[in-house]
């Protein structure tokens, strides 16, 4: 996945006090910077994002971070007053991501223009956009608001020059009156990845996505299954390229599975795979706790001997509890009988 750092430069001008956008301007601009955040930092672990205003005098709101509850609350915290210098706004910007810590991200900024567009110079915006391109700089401008023709011919020949012949890295959105802002950046390519696809995070309101699970209430579950996902389709790549761009033949699938057939006991550890090494681990362990089929035995004969004393305990219950029969037993003792000649004897 790409590693990106974003420089979002707010419009929070006096005309952000319109209601044309619900409930006004400046609620629904920092309700899509709220979804950008969000995109960009569920995109990648590693991935940071600053906000800065552009109201006179331009201020760096919050330098490059990865908390999100931070960025929320500074973005909240945004008043409307005076106007907007979009050109400060996009110099400071750009200075802010040159010193970003991690050089190996690439850089962007998201400028939001919903003000008209007054003095600017194009040739100087054009000028700041060859530089920002020797430098690989990204910019996606999203203009809501007033339909200002000038103003959206400036900034696409500022996009164009960014991205140049081939390039499609930067974007332009134009957002008119009366539409959704969030619902608009959702469908253009500033909250989808570099293949097209949405990011996470872009479903809003706790949406499913192609997981079948709520991203919203585990977004690292729904990055750890992203990432699996992207290795496996990295190791398909591969494995075809390997193969000179062929699917994998029928014969090595059956060679694979007869390769699964052999007892785990005969295989060369170094030879299994992960799942296979599992497998065989949890076998091993199974047998160990399983019992010896000599101390099954064991344990069935001492059942059986323990079956004696509680039948013998049942007949002498019965025995006691019969006194006819206890005393027809007793008669017939030798003992007795011999006992009673003797004193016939004797008297």
């Amino acid at each position: 996945m790409v590693q990106e750092s974003t420089m979002i430069c707010v419009d929070n001008s006096e005309w952000m006090r319109n209601g044309d956008f619900q409930p006004t301007r400046l609620q629904a601009q920092q309700d899509a910077i709220n979804l950008v955040t969000q995109c960009k930092l569920r995109a990648n672990p590693e991935n940071a994002v600053g906000i800065l205003s552009m109201a006179d005098s331009v201020q760096v709101l919050s330098s490059l971070s990865t908390e999100q509850g931070r960025l929320m609350m500074k973005t909240h915290s945004i008043e409307p007053y005076g106007k907007c210098n979009f050109i400060a706004g996009i110099k400071i910007a750009h200075l802010a991501l040159k010193h970003r810590q991690n050089r190996n991200h690439k850089m962007r900024v998201v400028l939001f223009i919903g003000s008209p567009l007054e003095e600017i110079d194009a040739a100087e915006l054009v000028k700041i956009g060859k530089k920002m391109k020797k430098e690989k700089v990204l910019c996606d401008v999203v203009m809501f608001g007033d339909s200002d023709t000038d103003g959206h011919e400036k900034f696409s020949s500022f996009v164009d020059t960014l991205n140049g012949k081939e390039g499609t890295g930067s974007s332009l959105v134009v957002v008119p009156t009366g539409s959704s802002l969030t619902d608009a950046l959702l469908q253009s390519s500033v909250c989808k990845n570099e293949d097209g696809q949405a990011a996470f995070g872009a479903g809003g309101g706790g949406a499913d996505n192609a997981f079948g699970m709520d991203v919203d209430n585990d977004p690292d579950l729904a990055l750890a299954l992203r990432v699996s996902m992207e290795e496996e389709r990295a190791r398909q790549a591969a494995a075809a390229a390997a193969n000179g761009g062929a699917a994998p033949d029928a014969g090595a699938d059956q060679e694979m599975a007869a390769g699964g057939a052999v007892p785990y006991e005969e295989m060369d550890m170094g030879a299994m795979t992960e799942e296979q090494q599992l497998e065989w681990a949890l076998r091993l362990s199974m047998q160990e706790n399983a019992p010896s089929s000599g101390a099954a035995q064991q344990v069935e004969q001492m059942d059986v001997d323990a079956s004696g004393p509680a039948a013998e305990a049942d007949n002498l219950d019965d025995l006691l509890n019969n006194p006819d029969l206890l005393q027809q037993i007793v008669d017939d003792l030798p003992s007795g009988t011999n006992e009673k000649k003797d004193d016939e004897e004797k008297k």
